[in-house]
């Protein structure tokens, strides 16, 4: 009897922001295979006895490696098992949830998706700088930064520095300095703004605001840590405002 996978992004954080058709795929599911940045409040939402089989990859220590998670995944549909593959943000958007549905479909197992809120619109609705804004970007990228096995990091640089798009970077933090140096040779200028968000949307979320040419150097002195999303680009300049105003309003009571 063959059982089927559900790929459910759980969205970035916030047990809030997950969607209903995520949740009533978890909730059907009798095994949940779930990521490290899942928050614990909705990995909490399974149902009743299901089993809960963690996976998680951190920052150079791939416990569980992807041919085995494909595995896992595979064995339970095989036992007749609806499977819950719970990831955090989106699954695919640097998720793999494409390589994992491409494996089970290819050993004829059903696979069915619930997006997930990605992390950099978490982050834009927590911060409220927009990705998008009218006079100051017309368009947004992500990029991954970070390559598999710490391949050197060969993005399009002169694409990315178009000054009039927001350039998000995902999974940057090890390699921040490099972007920055990469972004600046192609000439996107220094006094560009940058805002890193750390754990956006959860109760540990933090938030640095700096500058193009200085965000290597701010990353390191604020320790920020996996998972931190970078947003680069003049949107960021809203923030700033934003920021700034608050301080002024306090200050003058």
């Amino acid at each position: 009897m063959s059982g089927k996978v559900f790929l459910i992004g759980a969205g970035p954080g916030d047990p809030e922001l997950i969607t209903m058709r995520a949740l009533h795929m978890l909730q059907e599911a009798d095994v949940v295979v779930y990521d490290r940045l899942v928050s614990d409040e909705i990995l909490a939402m399974h149902t009743e006895g299901a089993r809960l089989i963690a996976v998680g990859k951190a920052p150079k220590c791939h416990t569980v490696p992807q041919d085995r998670i494909n595995e896992i995944l595979l064995e339970h549909a095989r036992a007749g098992h609806v499977v819950a593959r719970l990831k955090g943000g989106d699954p695919m958007i640097f998720g793999r949830g494409s390589e994992e549905a491409a494996f089970l479909m290819a050993h004829g197992v059903t696979v069915e998706y619930a997006p997930g809120i990605t992390a950099a619109q978490g982050a834009s609705c927590s911060t409220g700088v927009p990705l998008t804004h009218r006079g100051l970007a017309t368009s947004v990228q992500y990029v991954t930064g970070h390559r598999q096995s710490d391949k050197v990091l060969d993005l399009d640089w002169k694409r990315l520095a178009d000054p009039d798009t927001t350039l998000v970077v995902y999974m940057g933090v090890a390699n921040i300095g490099q972007i920055a140096i990469g972004l600046m040779t192609e000439n996107l200028p220094g006094s560009t703004p940058v805002l890193a968000v750390g754990q956006a949307t959860s109760a540990s979320e933090r938030r640095l605001v700096s500058r193009l040419d200085q965000i290597a150097a701010d990353v390191r002195k604020a320790d920020l840590k996996a998972p931190t999303l970078f947003i680069i680009g003049k949107v960021v300049s809203l923030y700033a405002n934003q920021a700034l105003t608050e301080i002024l309003e306090r200050a003058h009571g």
